[in-house]
């Protein structure tokens, strides 16, 4: 994913499949917002990566492509330094739009942020 968002976040894909997408992103400079900790942005960025990835995986890649369209974060508790670890699993496959819940956890599997994402699903126009 050279030149795009994951690159610069550090988020890496660990598991694809039709029920699950698992990554991960280093909580440090890049990651954090001024005083030090791990910016909320961050945290929904990787959340919508992995709807977005996932929705992607399960539609058809030749004819369609696909967006997030709205996405709602909750953040729980916050975080330093270390590896951030996200698990999306898909509520709603739809034909125009994927529902997904997105739950970010840390190395002692605390849980940190806890995000919904709507990704629409767009035919692709040449």
């Amino acid at each position: 994913m050279a030149n795009t968002l994951m690159e610069a976040l550090g988020i890496e894909l660990k598991e694809l499949n039709e029920e699950r997408v698992i990554a991960t992103m280093p909580v440090h400079g890049s990651t954090h917002q001024p005083f030090g900790f791990l910016h909320g942005g961050a945290s929904v960025a990787l959340a919508e990566t992995v709807a977005s990835v996932g929705t992607y995986n399960l539609i058809d890649q030749d004819n369609e492509i696909c967006f997030g369209l709205e996405i709602n974060a909750n953040h729980l508790r916050s975080k330093r330094e270390g590896i951030v670890t996200a698990v999306g699993t898909p509520l709603h496959k739809g034909k125009t739009t994927m529902v997904w819940d997105i739950k970010i956890t840390d190395e002692d599997e605390n849980l940190l942020c806890v995000s919904r994402c709507t990704v629409a699903i767009k035919e692709k126009r040449s």
